[in-house]
Formats: C-alpha cells, sequence, structure tokens
C-alpha cells in the first residue's frame, strides 16, 4: 500500500481538468496549485528522510504497483494533450488561453518529462519506449539519449549541459543546456551509430526517428486544428522544457566533481547532487528529489530512492526553489552560501 501515496501525482490532472472546464482565474489552478499550495504545504510539513530497511526495500523494488503508476500516466497524458487541442482551439479570451496553456505546460513538464526520464532509465524496450511517447508530448525526445550517455556521464562538470554553474543566472541557463543538449545527443547518437559501423543515416538513430516523429506530430496539429492551435500546442510544450531546465539547474547548482592526479574526475558521489526529503514534492515528483542517489545509480527505481546525509539539502521543496531560481540575486545569495558549507 505503500505505492498508493503516489497517485498523488493524478492531482495535477484533475487541477487541469478544472483548467480546462472552466473559464477567469480558476483556469491559473494548476499554476497556483503547484506553485503555490505545494510549496506551501511542503514549508508546514515537517520533511521525511527515511529510507527502507533492506528486507523492506527489496520487498519493495519488485512491488509492480509502482510501475503501473507510472504505466497509467501515459493514457492520462496523451487523453489531456488531445482534449487540450480541441479546448484550446475553441478558447477565445486571452486569460483563459494564457491560464490553459500553462495548464497543459504543467502537464508535459511534470507528466510527461518527469515520468519520461523515469521510465527512459529502465532496462526494457517497452517501458523505454513508453517514456519516449511521454517525452514526445513535450517535443524533448533528445533527453533520453543526452541524459543516460551525457548527463549521467559528465554530470557536475564544466562538460555537462545541464550541470549549472556557479553565478550562472536561470535565464541564460535554460538557452545554454537546451541547445547544448540537443546537439550534443545527436553527437552521441553519432558516435554509437560509428562504433558499429553504421552511417548517421539509418533507422537505429534514434535523433533521425525522435525527429521524424516530432515533425509528423507537429504537422497532424497542423493538419487537423490549424496553425494557431500548433503554436499554442509549441507553446505549452516550450513551457514544460523550461520547467525541465529549471529542475535541471537546482539540481547540480555550482557543484563540481575534482580531477585525481592523471586528470580524470573522481566517480560521482551522493555529494555531488542537490537534495530534498520535502513531502509534498517528493511524491508529486516520483522521489526524483532524492537526486544524489539516483546519479550515484541511474537505474534504480524511484521507489527505493535513499536519501543520505552528506548529500547537500535544499532549504525547500523543488517547486519552492524553482521559484526562488527564477530571481537570481537572491538565489545566489541563499545558494551560494550553502555551497561554501559543503
Amino acid at each position: 500500500m505503500k505505492a498508493l501515496k503516489y497517485l498523488l501525482v493524478f492531482s495535477i490532472p484533475l487541477t487541469v481538468y478544472v483548467s480546462f472546464t472552466s473559464t477567469g482565474w480558476i483556469t491559473f489552478l494548476p499554476l497556483i496549485y503547484v506553485f503555490g499550495i505545494v510549496p506551501l504545504s511542503d514549508m508546514f510539513l515537517k520533511v521525511n528522510a527515511e529510507n527502507f530497511d533492506k528486507e523492506q526495500e527489496e520487498i519493495e523494488k519488485n512491488n509492480k504497483l509502482y510501475t503501473y503508476i507510472l504505466y497509467l500516466t501515459l493514457p492520462v497524458q496523451v487523453g489531456f494533450l488531445i482534449w487540450f487541442l480541441f479546448v484550446i482551439n475553441e478558447t477565445t479570451a486571452t486569460f483563459d488561453l494564457i491560464g490553459r496553456i500553462s495548464a497543459m505546460g504543467i502537464m508535459c513538464g511534470v507528466i510527461g518529462i518527469n515520468v519520461g526520464h523515469e521510465l527512459g532509465h529502465r532496462n526494457n524496450r517497452l517501458e523505454e519506449l513508453l517514456g519516449e511517447i511521454l517525452l514526445a508530448t513535450s517535443l524533448e525526445t533528445h533527453f533520453l539519449p543526452y541524459h543516460n550517455a551525457g548527463h549521467h556521464f559528465n554530470v557536475a562538470t564544466p562538460e555537462d549541459a545541464a550541470t549549472a554553474r556557479k553565478n550562472e543566472p536561470l535565464y541564460t541557463f535554460w538557452i545554454r543546456s537546451q541547445f547544448m543538449s540537443y546537439f550534443q545527443a545527436w553527437k552521441l547518437e553519432n558516435k554509437r551509430l560509428v562504433t558499429s559501423d553504421r552511417s548517421w543515416f539509418h533507422h537505429q538513430n534514434r535523433m533521425l526517428i525522435y525527429t521524424i516523429c516530432h515533425v509528423i506530430l507537429i504537422g497532424s496539429i497542423f493538419y487537423f486544428f490549424g496553425l494557431t492551435t500548433t503554436l499554442y500546442f509549441l507553446i505549452a510544450a516550450i513551457f514544460g522544457i523550461l520547467l525541465l531546465e529549471t529542475v535541471n539547474y537546482i539540481e547540480h547548482y555550482g557543484l563540481l566533481r575534482t580531477k585525481n592526479k592523471f586528470g580524470r574526475y573522481e566517480r560521482v558521489k551522493h555529494i555531488h547532487s542537490w537534495n530534498s526529503n520535502h513531502v509534498i514534492g517528493k511524491l508529486v515528483l516520483f522521489n526524483l528529489s532524492r537526486h544524489s542517489d539516483h546519479h550515484y545509480n541511474g537505474s534504480k527505481h524511484y521507489q527505493i530512492l535513499k536519501s543520505l546525509p552528506e548529500s547537500p539539502q535544499m532549504p525547500t521543496g523543488y517547486p519552492g526553489m524553482m521559484l526562488l531560481s527564477l530571481i537570481p540575486p537572491i538565489w545566489f545569495r541563499i545558494m551560494n552560501k550553502k555551497l561554501q558549507e559543503i
């Protein structure tokens, strides 16, 4: 029954339902919920740094209910995206447009990209495919080849697109991380194909297939719904991507691995990611905030990720930290001080 607490993620589609079926300020309910109610709740609830013991960890690791909850997000995400296209096509009020686009953007970021990330780490082609479909709803499929073969290898080094440097503002990081990771995803795929004597123009080039799928998706939306709705979808997808990049920013800000005498970086440790044990954000994001353990063992399923005392801790949960990062002077004052304490 411990798995059922992760059903809290479906509170987000519930708020999006309200947004799609209402008008006025309540169309912003998903935004209010994720960046208002959740961080406020986390401020008043006691943080939970408890881990499973070895016996319980083995039980929970093999509990398929955790995976079935991930599967359930796929029809929800795809269904809401299709509904969004119909709803937004009939929305005329500017206020309602902004509210509903931001609502879909939150779905793209929290469910599309975050769950896609979790499934993309599985050593199972079906689950990886489900992750690819989820990521496609945000036009972010390049995330998988770069994240798994690039980010996890280069994390906490200047070579990593998704590691924010000390005193780097969020807004410049958005651009650097997104474009650099995209180009590196192509390089990684090309390198993988070259080592197996295949051309880059091959059906096993994931970046090539992803690009074709994106073109088909965007082209289909344009064909059935027109240019305006296509633009609204693109804005929602970009909103979701910016949520991802903001999470990337707060997860590794200013943390760097040292080099040994041979010029090689030390192994990734639990000190190379920022952690948060704030309860609501942890559940909604499938333990993403226990990020240090995720990088220590990328194949570890979300439900058994551990919180360890050596992991640097964020002063609040992910949603609160994301809001804080939007104001660089305040962010630098707080986080640079915490960097000195590590």
